[in-house]
């Protein structure tokens, strides 16, 4: 089965090797094909990545800054595990974080934002075709919609970091969790309601959304 793609903000756009060392070695961890606890050899990344050895120790600095890589003096470069444990608390802030992004997008939303959201509602409307790895990269995809209706990109950048550390979690149970209807429903509330400028139902749809995927994860993990 294909490795799940990692969606990123401005990763197609990154100005420096750094950036798109950075950007793809983190799609690499996230996705799993650079499985937790495994050494990361600086080399194979170079070959495989067709970039020099300077720009990935830079992207790997900023990976351990983001708890995705451990460095051990002498030992070399870890993939993070995945911290099962973790989910709760990364949930408690995600839900009050992306809670406060749905409020902003209802509030803030441009004519732009309105056309994308009715976009996404359009594909909700005919999800029959849609499995759990669609729904993957369709969560993907609404959230940083939603982060980028908010019109807060220290918002966006934090949110990105707690996105991604749950996202390693739920790739370890995406084939035993199975909530597609559940999670069309509330991504259609959620969308409605910042269409519709409804900042406290955008808000309680997010939250619930939050929180039933933690659910759902921690039932089968």
């Amino acid at each position: 089965m294909p490795p799940l793609p990692l969606l990123q903000p401005d990763a197609g756009e990154a100005q420096s090797l750094s950036e798109q060392a950075y950007f793809r070695i983190r799609e690499l961890i996230v996705s799993l094909e650079l499985a937790p606890g495994s050494i990361v050899d600086e080399r194979e990344l170079m070959t495989r990545l067709g970039i020099g050895r300077t720009p990935v120790r830079e992207a790997l600095r900023l990976l351990a800054r983001e708890s995705l890589v451990e460095v051990h003096p002498r030992r070399g470069v870890f993939v993070s595990a995945v911290e099962v444990g973790h989910l709760a608390a990364l949930s408690e802030v995600r839900a009050a974080l992306e809670s406060l992004a749905a409020r902003l997008a209802a509030e803030r939303r441009t004519v732009e934002d309105v056309e994308e959201t009715a976009a996404l509602l359009d594909e909700l409307s005919d999800h029959r075709g849609l499995d759990e790895r669609g729904l993957f990269e369709l969560d993907q995809r609404l959230h940083r919609h939603v982060w980028r209706a908010a019109h807060n990109p220290f918002l966006a950048e934090t949110l990105d970091g707690y996105f991604v550390l749950t996202l390693r979690i739920w790739l370890l149970a995406l084939d035993r969790v199975s909530r597609l209807d559940r999670a069309v429903r509330e991504h259609r509330e959620l969308l409605e309601a910042i269409r519709d400028g409804d900042a406290e139902a955008a808000a309680d749809a997010m939250r619930r959304h939050v929180l039933g995927f933690e659910q759902a994860i921690r039932a089968v993990l």
